[in-house]
């Protein structure tokens, strides 16, 4: 796979580094969403059990006015007329669309007394929370019906009267239902809020907003089949104006009715993407100005890289030209001597010359161990290969440890074509090599070992080309070369500093 360009790498640098920042951005706005939506949803919980408390307390107002009026002796005597007077001291509190009504057990009206021309009708209409009223002997709230008086829907609060501890008559009263419109809207915090009263069959009595194009519906299926479970919950529902809501109720005791609020999801939600956008946003600025920054420095990068390999090709070209002078030098200098003599020295300058190439093409940045036996033993080997078998790690190599280490290498195979191993047909050369831990660094180690050439002789005078390889070792890689001329083959070995020398 082709290693990625530097501008592509710098970008992507960039890029790893400041998406998981947005993303952490992100994360934190929704983390603030949640909590926010948790938030809201605690406080419409605590919004329904306020307006509950209040409808309660104003139900218990209604009640005890009711009770005080069904106690009085005029009432439990049959005395209406002297009734009546005491009623409009109760109704005033209320104005003028508050009803009292008076019945007995059949549901028939007692107050106000019927005129023989006038609407007033004879009957009650709601006979079911009269029987509740004559049975238990305890007030009732309705839910809604069609009263006979007012001639549309009202809710009513009945309360018995009771002579010699029997219930006598049902005393009802008929709020106006502009008294619970009112609490639901004291009770709504904003506009992003719905609050609605339901009776008792869950059906909408008050309601904020759109109260006329809601009135006397039944709740959302969600909110209706949840309402009848339990006393109060939460939960997600639509409203009948068809906005998501996040809804609570509470059903009262007292009265069996149920305040239902909730709060629009889009109020959560808006301020969700207002904050997501503005991160994005500075997320996005923040990320092209650091492409842009790193655009920039990648092109001051590559020019600084690009005057950098033409000093590298200024640099092999006139060490090429000085290989070409000293060859011609050389030429001229052993046009007397053997011909075995100049190919020795050719062959070092060779050596030298593929050594540099290899650095060359790594851009004076070293090369790797491997790479410079191979380069080296190439020409010895060109035919048959798997005669040389190498063995060990990856050993990245300074440029001046490269050419020191292909000189030596260069001697030991010269001396192995010419009198060892690969003088024959048969003969393999094993090199293997490891790191070992110094005093100083690491130390590198590699042994040539040759095997299946002539018979070993340990020569009588050293050459120039042993000598050569003690040297090296010693003076420029700062360790050692040592051979044994086993039975079997010769063995070398040669240690190295590897920091000192990189």
């Amino acid at each position: 796979m082709p290693k990625p360009s530097l501008p592509v790498r710098l970008v992507l640098l960039v890029a790893g580094t400041s998406l998981p920042l947005i993303i952490f951005a992100a994360g934190i706005v929704f983390h603030d969403y949640i909590k926010d939506r948790r938030e809201a949803t605690q406080r419409v919980l605590e919004t329904v059990r306020s307006v509950r408390l209040t409808l309660d307390a104003e139900m218990r107002r209604v009640t005890g006015g009711l009770q005080v009026l069904s106690l009085t002796d005029a009432l439990r005597s049959g005395d209406f007329i002297r009734f009546g007077s005491m009623a409009s001291g109760f109704l005033e509190q209320y104005g003028k669309d508050g009803v009292i009504l008076v019945a007995d057990h059949d549901g028939n009206i007692l107050f106000p007394a019927a005129e023989p021309d006038g609407p007033t009708p004879k009957r009650r209409n709601n006979l079911a929370i009269i029987d509740k009223v004559f049975a238990t002997g305890q007030p009732q709230y309705s839910s809604l019906f069609y009263g006979v008086v007012k001639k549309k829907l009202i809710i009513t609060v009945d309360v018995p009267v009771m002579r010699d501890g029997k219930v006598i008559f049902d005393v009802s009263f008929s709020p106006p239902l502009d008294l619970f419109q009112s609490i639901v809207e004291k009770q709504r915090p904003n506009t992003d809020w719905t609050i609605a009263m339901l009776d008792g069959d869950g059906i909408i009595f008050a309601r904020t907003p759109n109260r006329e194009a809601t009135f006397g519906k039944h709740a959302t299926p969600s909110l209706f089949d949840q309402m009848f479970r339990t006393d109060e919950a939460t939960l997600t529902a639509t409203s009948l104006d068809g906005v998501p809501l996040i809804t609570a109720y509470a059903r009262s005791r007292l009265t069996g009715w149920t305040i239902a609020a909730g709060i629009s999801e889009s109020s959560l939600v808006a301020p969700l993407w207002r904050n997501l956008s503005i991160a994005s946003a500075i997320g996005g600025v923040l990320l092209l100005t650091g492409l842009a920054f790193a655009v920039r420095m990648a092109t001051t990068i590559a020019r600084g890289e690009m005057l950098h390999d033409l000093l590298i090709e200024e640099l092999n070209h006139r060490v090429k030209n000085t290989l070409a002078i000293l060859q011609a030098i050389a030429v001229q200098t052993f046009r007397s001597a053997t011909r075995a003599e100049r190919q020795k020295f050719e062959g070092r300058l060779g050596a030298l010359a593929e050594a540099h190439n290899l650095l060359s093409s790594e851009k004076w940045q070293g090369a790797e161990l491997k790479d410079v036996l191979e380069r080296v033993l190439r020409p010895y080997v060109i035919s048959a290969p798997e005669r040389v078998k190498m063995f060990g790690p990856h050993v990245p190599l300074a440029p001046r440890l490269a050419v020191v280490l292909s000189m030596i290498v260069h001697e030991i195979a010269t001396n192995a074509a010419k009198y060892g191993a690969l003088s024959n047909d048969g003969g393999i050369i094993g090199i293997d090599w490891e790191v070992l831990p110094g005093t100083t660094g690491k130390i590198l180690r590699l042994i040539w070992t040759e095997s299946g050439g002539p018979p070993v002789t340990a020569p009588v005078h050293r050459g120039f080309g042993s000598r050569l390889i003690e040297r090296s070792a010693r003076d420029q890689l700062g360790g050692e070369a040592t051979v044994d001329f086993l039975p079997r083959g010769v063995v070398y070995t040669i240690t190295c500093a590897l920091d000192q020398a990189e």
